[in-house]
């Protein structure tokens, strides 16, 4: 249950067995259903997810709209980060495109662990690092990139996604509708 867990946190941090056994101690294992809202516009974060199995994706809504902003993988850390990290009410939602298995920390868990295990601070950061990577590398693609680029690039990275998230999510992520997303993928066919 926590093998990709510790080859996550192993990428930045070494834990030896004592370490490693509190860190398991702070999570819950879940299994949820496809089509799960785990954090609700409004709502404050109180539990971040590392997803053994499964997709999660976060969205915003607008005027009746879903705009997609993440999806996140098995090996993954997600969660409405700010309302988590301020503990303050959520301005996304975050709901499971599969069945998902899950191990799920409480924000009070997280606090714990910062105070008996230091290096979790070190791993947090390095994990805050890579997202704040991934948040430019997208902004940076939304403001340079044609929308057929951002397909490519899409496809490149994320090819298994196209077989495992319907294709008005994967538009809506890219920023672009779902005609023009299709329109762009027979093009590319040619």
């Amino acid at each position: 249950m926590f093998t990709l867990l510790h080859q996550t946190v192993e990428r930045f941090v070494h834990l030896d067995a004592h370490e490693r056994a509190v860190f398991e101690n702070v999570f819950t294992f879940r299994q949820v259903p496809k089509k799960f809202t785990l954090v609700d516009y409004g709502q404050i974060t109180r539990e971040l997810f590392f997803i053994n199995k499964g997709l999660l994706r976060l969205y915003y809504t607008k005027d009746g709209e879903e705009i997609t902003g993440f999806i996140f993988r098995e090996g993954l850390f997600a969660s409405s980060y700010d309302s988590f990290l301020r503990q303050a009410p959520s301005l996304q939602y975050l709901e499971t495109l599969e069945d998902c298995e899950l191990l799920v920390l409480r924000h009070e868990k997280l606090e714990e662990l910062y105070r008996i295990l230091p290096k979790i601070n070190i791993f947090t950061r390095k994990v805050a690092e890579q997202r704040f990577i991934n948040a430019q590398m997208i902004l940076s693609s939304f403001l340079l990139d044609t929308p057929e680029e951002r397909y490519i690039k899409f496809v490149e990275h994320n090819a298994d996604l196209l077989l495992r998230v319907p294709h008005h999510i994967i538009a809506s992520y890219l920023g672009i509708t779902p005609v023009s997303m299709s329109r762009i993928r027979k093009r590319i066919m040619k």
